[in-house]
């Protein structure tokens, strides 16, 4: 349980991969210590000279299903602001990894999912992959950010305004999930591609890898904080806690 990074099981470790799995059951809805410790990791294996290409997975029933809920509504105030300040962490460190980041998605990429995937290189995705943001079924705000970086922007709002999920196959036909396979074979297809971009000269990557970041249209980080003030604004608000309470006694 938590997160951990491991080279490939199969192949040498010459490769230069490293995989981050997170593994938080039974949903892979993480605690506010679960996204700084992802952060960390994918910081760090990118700083690490002998990795060329990092893969972001996921144990158990799917890819993230977004903040604990629980934990917000135990811990207030406090659980918000850390959730924040977490997820931001995490989007970054994807984001700003300094080597490629493949993210294998499997099941549900909820919430916060869309906002690591949004921010991922490339999105390899098996057959079974959902992927929405049900912020305003949850009393939150954010990540259409990072939506907006896997359809196009009509979309994205009729998404997020009826939180409404997409197929991996959907994604692909826009362009943002570079390969759909069956559940069984999506490790497999991660790998693939990641040693087919490890297998460019490291240093290279690097700077390629800064140079694509640099032309972005968008200031990603400094987006998505403008969507945090409102998150924050409707918990101060009460607007969440009432949204919130309801999504509570719908799942118990």
């Amino acid at each position: 349980m938590g997160v951990s990074t491991s080279p490939p099981e199969k192949g040498p470790e010459k490769d230069g991969i490293a995989v981050v799995t997170v593994d938080f059951p039974p949903v892979n809805a993480l605690p506010v210590d679960g996204w700084f410790a992802l952060a960390d990791a994918v910081r760090a294996a990118g700083r690490d000279p002998r990795v060329r290409c990092v893969v972001l997975a996921a144990k158990g029933r799917g890819f993230n299903a977004g903040v604990d809920i629980k934990e917000l509504q135990a811990r207030g105030p406090g659980a918000l602001v850390g959730a924040n300040r977490g997820c931001f962490e995490a989007f970054s460190a994807v984001y700003e990894c300094e080597v490629p980041v493949v993210a294998a998605v499997r099941g549900f990429c909820l919430g916060g999912g869309i906002g690591l995937v949004g921010n991922a290189d490339v999105v390899v995705a098996s057959e079974d992959a959902v992927f929405g943001l049900p912020e305003l079924d949850r009393g939150a705000l954010g990540a259409a950010t990072h939506l907006s970086r896997l359809v196009p922007q009509h979309l994205m709002r009729a998404l997020y305004y009826t939180s409404r999920t997409v197929t991996a196959a959907e994604l692909h036909a826009h362009g943002s999930v570079w390969r759909v396979v069956p559940r069984d074979e999506l490790n497999a297809a991660a790998l693939e591609l990641a040693r087919e971009i490890a297998a460019k000269d490291g240093e290279l990557l690097r700077l390629a890898k800064a140079a694509i970041n640099g032309i972005d249209p968008v200031d990603i980080r400094r987006s998505y904080r403008f969507e945090q003030g409102f998150t924050f604004e409707a918990s101060v608000s009460g607007v969440a806690d009432r949204v919130r309470d309801r999504f509570g006694k719908e799942e118990a």
